[in-house]
């Protein structure tokens, strides 16, 4: 049974569509999603304070089956290792737990300011992690209600992630934190961006040695975490289109939202030009990029070319790639696509699409290539 409006999706019958749209989407911008670690059911938290689940077929058929809500926002979502619980932090300050078999919401964490970020740590039965603005990063036990343990942090919580042992906070004016969980209140390392814009988001590498940052500027940072190992730091650029000749007619978009294939350690970046690339940083390639268009069907046209910004030069300013997840095998990759409030009220129409879209990946997309 489908819990929101009694639809269920399939994979999609015509030939230009390739990737599935899920069904019953929630009504404003997407701002999260998280596969669950067990099975392939999607969490996607969304602006209008819903976080929603769905089942997701092998083909990428959908089915909604859950729902619970915030009082304002919902900034993030993750799964706990065995995949029955959900947790959510958002702009009301609260960090709440869905448990799947039962249904029930109960809120388990807060902060003085939004929680923009929770994370699932593996550890002494699972730990949650909260980031906030309120310049703090909190530790909880999901069956106590005051957090194990409080950081500071040198500014608002903009992104973080974590791969056991390593968790990496990123804040305001560029500062990067980087935590041993095996000590999990000191700090390990700190450091300042190497790029020279404001962080949007981290993702830790699944080797748990490294990560990479990715900034308003259109770049991205590979960074890894022992300073005997800085010979292998790199920065590039991305999403960015071309509007000349010269470098002043280059128009640069924000990289939202990164995700790391959790077999082969390739790695996607979703854009606010609206694409998704596929990297391997290892031999420094990109090994794909697609787009996607509202049609006269309303439906989303699939795209593979390494032209697709000139192509679809006018989808810049309808849509943005934001949240991006895979699934726990890496044969499924979900990604979100809204509008990412870069122009601030004004800039929201009503022709903005909330959809999310799930894709089939190819072993050519997401495989490793031989180094240069």
């Amino acid at each position: 049974m489908a819990f929101f409006g009694g639809n269920t999706t399939t994979a999609a019958a015509t030939t230009d569509v390739k990737d599935v749209e899920l069904v019953d989407p929630p009504g404003d911008s997407i701002s999260c999603l998280d596969f669950s670690p067990t099975a392939d059911y999607l969490a996607v938290g969304s602006w209008n304070n819903e976080v929603r689940l769905y089942e997701i077929g092998a083909q990428g058929q959908s089915q909604g089956k859950a729902m619970f809500a915030h009082e304002g926002p919902v900034l993030s979502v993750c799964w706990n290792k065995e995949g029955n619980k959900v947790f959510s932090g958002g702009a009301d300050k609260a960090g709440r737990m869905f448990d799947v078999q039962t249904g029930q919401a109960t809120q388990i964490a807060a902060h003085d300011a939004p929680i923009k970020c929770v994370k699932w740590i593996d550890a002494q039965g699972g730990i949650l992690a909260t980031g906030s603005w309120d310049k703090t990063l909190k530790y909880w036990d999901t069956r106590q209600s005051t957090p194990v343990a409080k950081v500071d942090l040198p500014d608002r919580c903009y992104t973080m992630d974590v791969t056991y042992p390593l968790l990496v906070v990123g804040t305001a004016e560029r500062h990067i934190q980087m935590f041993n969980l095996n000590n999990p209140t000191t700090v390990y390392r700190t450091m300042v961006s190497p790029l020279k814009w404001q962080t949007r988001v981290i993702s830790c590498f699944t080797t748990a040695n490294g990560f990479a940052v990715g900034s308003i500027e259109g770049r991205v940072a590979i960074q890894y975490v022992d300073e005997k190992d800085s010979s292998l730091n790199f920065s590039f650029k991305c999403h960015r289109k071309d509007q000349g000749t010269t470098k002043d007619n280059t128009h640069v978009f924000a990289v939202n939202d990164m995700s790391f294939h959790p077999v082969h350690g390739t790695f996607s970046t979703a854009g606010a030009d609206g694409t998704i690339n596929f990297w391997d940083k290892d031999s420094k390639t990109r090994s794909s990029i697609f787009s996607f268009r509202p049609s006269a069907r309303a439906d989303l046209l699939y795209v593979f070319a390494s032209s697709v910004c000139e192509r679809h030069s006018n989808l810049t300013r309808l849509t943005s790639a934001l949240g991006t997840a895979f699934n726990k095998t890496g044969s499924l990759f979900a990604y979100a696509v809204s509008y990412d409030w870069s122009k601030g009220y004004s800039g929201m129409t009503p022709d903005h699409p909330n959809k999310v879209m799930l894709h089939v990946t190819k072993d050519e997309e997401i495989k490793r290539r031989p180094k240069k």
